[in-house]
C-alpha cells in the first residue's frame, strides 16, 4: 500500500495490484476512480487485469487514504489532480501507462493525455462525460437548489444513497452492492465532495480533445443520465480513431454493474498496443 510524500503537497495513497510475471517487464495500467469515490471501487477489475498488467490505483488527494489535510479551497483544482497523476508515476519509475479512468477520473484523463503524451499508451473512458449538462446537473442536485446544498444537507453517505437510486444503479440490483457503494462514499469528508463539486459542475475538457494523440477506447451506457449522444459526438468529432463500446444499460456505474465485461475490455484493448498475451495456455 505505497504512499508518496511531498514537501507542502498531500500526501497521495494508492494501490498496486502485480501478479504479472516477476522476470517480465509488464506494462502499468491506472485505474482512476470518479467523484467521491476511492481506489476500492476497482476492486472487481483487479483479478482480469493484474496478471497481465501492473495495475495502479490511486485515490484522489482528499479521498480514500490520500491526504485531505490542504486547504481545500485552493487544492481541488485540474493542474493539482495532474500534477498528483504525475507524482505517483514518477515514484513508481513508470514512463507510459494505460490509463483508465470512470467518470470525473476520466474527466481528468482526457487533459492528462493531452498535456503528457509521452507518459500515456492508451486512454481508456468509463460513463465520462465531456461536460456536466444541464441534465447532469439537475441529477447531482438531488433536488436540492444546488449539488453544494445537497452534499451538505444529506452528507456524503445519504448523497451517495440518493445517487444510487436516481441515476446509478438499475432496479433489482444487489441490496448487498448499494449499501457497499453507500458505505464506501460515506467515509468520505463531505467538506471535500463539496470542493470536488465546484470543480466538477463547470469542467468542460472539450478544448482538451483535440491533443488526445492516444488511442482510445470509450465505454458507455446506452442514453446514459451523464453522457449523452451530444457528448459522444464531441468525441467522435475531435478524436476519429476512438473506439466506442455500448452496454446494454442506461445507468451510469458501468465498473460496477458490469466489471467483468468492462475489465476483458480494457485488457483487450490495451494488449493490442504492447503485444501483451492476454490468455495462456
Amino acid at each position: 500500500m505505497p504512499d508518496v510524500k511531498r514537501s507542502g503537497q498531500p500526501t497521495l495513497h494508492f494501490e498496486l495490484d502485480d501478479y504479472t510475471d516477476p522476470w517480465k517487464c509488464a506494462p502499468y495500467l491506472i485505474l482512476q476512480h470518479g467523484f467521491g469515490r476511492s481506489s476500492r471501487f476497482w476492486y472487481g477489475w483487479v483479478p482480469y487485469l493484474s496478471r497481465f498488467y501492473k495495475v495502479i490505483r490511486p485515490d484522489l488527494r482528499g479521498l480514500g487514504q490520500s491526504s485531505h489535510d490542504f486547504n481545500l479551497d485552493k487544492g481541488i483544482s485540474l493542474d493539482a489532480y495532474l500534477d498528483d497523476l504525475v507524482a505517483i508515476l514518477d515514484s513508481l519509475g513508470a514512463e507510459r501507462v494505460h490509463y483508465c479512468g470512470e467518470s470525473l477520473g476520466g474527466l481528468i484523463g482526457i487533459p492528462f493525455a493531452a498535456r503528457h503524451p509521452d507518459r500515456i499508451r492508451t486512454l481508456t473512458l468509463v460513463s465520462t462525460p465531456v461536460f456536466n449538462n444541464e441534465r447532469a446537473k439537475k441529477t447531482l442536485m438531488a433536488g436540492f437548489p444546488t449539488w453544494q446544498e445537497a452534499l451538505r444537507t444529506l452528507g456524503s453517505r445519504g448523497w451517495a444513497k440518493a445517487m444510487n437510486s436516481s441515476m446509478r444503479f438499475p432496479p433489482g440490483t444487489d441490496p448487498g452492492l448499494l449499501e457497499w457503494y453507500a458505505d464506501e462514499m460515506g467515509k468520505n469528508k463531505v467538506e471535500v465532495l463539496i470542493a470536488m463539486s465546484l470543480l466538477a459542475s463547470p469542467i468542460d475538457v472539450t478544448g482538451f480533445l483535440k491533443d488526445v494523440k492516444a488511442p482510445v477506447l470509450g465505454l458507455y451506457p446506452n442514453a446514459g443520465p451523464i453522457t449523452s449522444g451530444e457528448q459522444e459526438k464531441l468525441l467522435r468529432d475531435n478524436i476519429p480513431s476512438i473506439k466506442l463500446v455500448h452496454l446494454p444499460t442506461t445507468f451510469h456505474t458501468l465498473q460496477n454493474i458490469a466489471p467483468a465485461t468492462c475489465a476483458t475490455e480494457v485488457l483487450y484493448f490495451a494488449s493490442q498496443f504492447d503485444g501483451v498475451p492476454t490468455r495462456e495456455l
